[in-house]
């Protein structure tokens, strides 16, 4: 089953997707938004699912569907967390400025609380108002949940993921390590992301989800060249039900709750940090990690930041080519300002 949601209100109008993303049929006779069904999935996953089988039989009306037009799937959640499940990742981005990473980081995963009071559209602008800030993408695969107790197992949390999304979670590298020092955490250098324009359930990705994570090249885009060809699946410390029980270690997850993974990334065959696509590697899903590669190499980044007009692609296909989520496509938009949470998605 496939959701999304269209222009309607503050937290959109749900609709239910067609597997290949042409059609989508209206689900409001079941939840008028996602959240309001995730509030209910033990409900309204059966009838929502119900609706996606008579639009596979064509019994359902039905509309076409334009990604363009779609809201990220959550338009604002109640929260969002977001890990470093990929902790070469992390290494590397550390290594670059001389800071030495806690072997904890290993066993123990990474995670902050992001900003969740509005997401951006996924075929729209990333707005930015000045772009010394060092614009920067970061292409993660995220899940939804239902709710979730505190102290719940893995197995436990595994069981209450209700849907997969990508994630481009923007980021103002300029601004981290001010904020950083401080002692307490992420707020300016974190501004609002995008979710791509479907949410999937586990079941409907089949093989692609095992062992708690999306497996699957997650393809990234950059100015219409390839930048990054990572494996989700591959090098990916802890996996979704990991990540969302140490998220509820200490609390209980409402559903909806938005759980990330953190930049996915991949070593090289050598077991060193990976190469740009042009020079045979698969690329990065950050600005970040190739400018510390450049870094490490030679001695300073030469790869800049987002800019003014820059364009993003983050889009993952399956087996037979086609587009599993649809595709996030955003261009940076500088001195733009969306408005309130409740015009972001207008």
């Amino acid at each position: 089953m496939k959701l999304a949601s269209l222009e309607g209100g503050r937290d959109g109008r749900l609709v239910v997707v067609s597997d290949d993303l042409a059609w989508f049929t209206d689900a409001s006779p079941v939840a008028p938004t996602l959240q309001a069904a995730l509030d209910d999935w033990a409900l309204a996953g059966p009838r929502l699912e119900a609706l996606a089988q008579q639009l596979r039989l064509d019994v359902a009306p039905r509309e076409r569907f334009h990604e363009r037009e779609a809201l990220s799937p959550l338009p604002r959640a109640f929260q969002f967390v977001d890990g470093s499940a990929y902790v070469n990742h992390v290494e590397l981005v550390r290594r670059a400025r001389g800071a030495e990473m806690p072997a904890s980081f290993w066993t123990d995963p990474l995670m902050y609380q992001g900003a969740s009071d509005g997401f951006l559209r996924p075929r729209g602008v990333i707005p930015l108002a000045d772009e010394a800030w060092g614009c920067d993408l970061e292409a993660e695969v995220a899940v939804i949940t239902r709710d979730v107790p505190m102290g719940a197992s893995r197995e436990e949390a595994l069981a209450a993921i209700a849907l997969v999304v990508l994630l481009n979670d923007v980021s103002l590298r300029n601004l981290i390590p001010g904020e950083l020092a401080k002692g307490f955490g992420f707020v300016q250098s974190k501004p609002a992301s995008a979710l791509s324009p479907v949410a999937v359930t586990p079941e409907t990705l089949g093989g692609a989800w095992r062992d708690g994570r999306l497996h699957g090249v997650l393809s990234v885009d950059l100015d219409g060249r390839p930048f990054g060809r990572a494996d989700a699946g591959v090098d990916m410390t802890f996996d979704f039900g990991t990540l969302v029980a140490h998220a509820a270690r200490t609390r209980d997850l409402c559903a909806g709750t938005l759980v990330g993974s953190g930049t996915v990334s991949n070593r090289d065959a050598d077991g060193g940090p990976g190469r740009p696509v042009a020079d045979g590697g698969l690329g990065y899903s950050c600005l970040a990690e190739q400018r510390t590669v450049e870094t490490l190499r030679e001695g300073a980044p030469r790869t800049p930041f987002l800019r003014d007009g820059s364009r993003v692609r983050i889009e993952m296909l399956d087996a037979r080519g086609r587009s599993i989520f649809g595709a996030i496509e955003q261009s940076v938009r500088a001195h733009a300002h969306i408005g309130t949470p409740a015009t972001a998605n207008a």
